[in-house]
């Protein structure tokens, strides 16, 4: 399913990511197609990996942001989100067995980025127009830093994932938007 079909079926939680979710549909409708970094409001997905009784999420120390956070990345022209997902779960974390709970979007967000020097060269202010979708992996897998993007990857549980975080709007309104959401999917018994 192209992403356009994905956005039109997705079910905002609240009005966050109602506005979102017209704005991205927007967006794809005028015809953009920013999938790469060169567009200063580009494509990115991410996840909240949870585990399966859901009890727990797994994230990683990002070197960038200075604050424990979910994983992701850019598109970097594929235009499979979930996908993009998946591999930046298993570039970041060293995860091997990650698997989506549903492959339909899980959540939506368009966030700031301020400006930043990464591998010695200044990248200007731009927004990321993220995709996140709801993984699951087993907390007893073995997990490894990637050195060049995170300094530690862990497992939290619910309350403790968002007290970890530094980056307010993340503590107060996307990871507890996250959490919430899991009561729509139950572990399987």
């Amino acid at each position: 399913m192209d992403l356009i079909a994905q956005l039109r079926a997705f079910h905002p939680w609240n009005e966050q990511e109602e506005r979102d979710r017209d704005q991205l549909l927007c967006l794809l409708g005028r015809g953009a197609a920013p999938y790469g970094r060169e567009d200063p409001a580009h494509f990115t997905a991410s996840a909240w990996v949870v585990s399966p009784d859901r009890s727990k999420t797994l994230l990683a120390y990002h070197n960038l942001y200075d604050s424990w956070a979910w994983l992701g990345g850019h598109a970097d022209g594929e235009r499979d989100l979930l996908s993009v997902a998946l591999r930046e779960v298993r570039e970041e974390s060293g995860l091997t067995e990650v698997r989506p709970v549903s492959p339909e979007i899980y959540s939506l967000e368009i966030l700031t980025v301020d400006g930043h020097e990464k591998r010695g060269r200044y990248v200007s202010s731009h927004l990321h127009l993220n995709v996140t979708f709801l993984l699951e992996a087993d907390p007893a897998s073995p997990v490894r830093r990637k050195p060049d993007e995170n300094s530690q990857v862990g497992w939290f549980s619910l309350e403790e994932a968002v007290a970890a975080s530094t980056e307010p709007w993340f503590q107060t309104r996307i990871y507890p938007k996250l959490n919430g959401k899991l009561a729509n999917f139950p572990p399987l018994p």
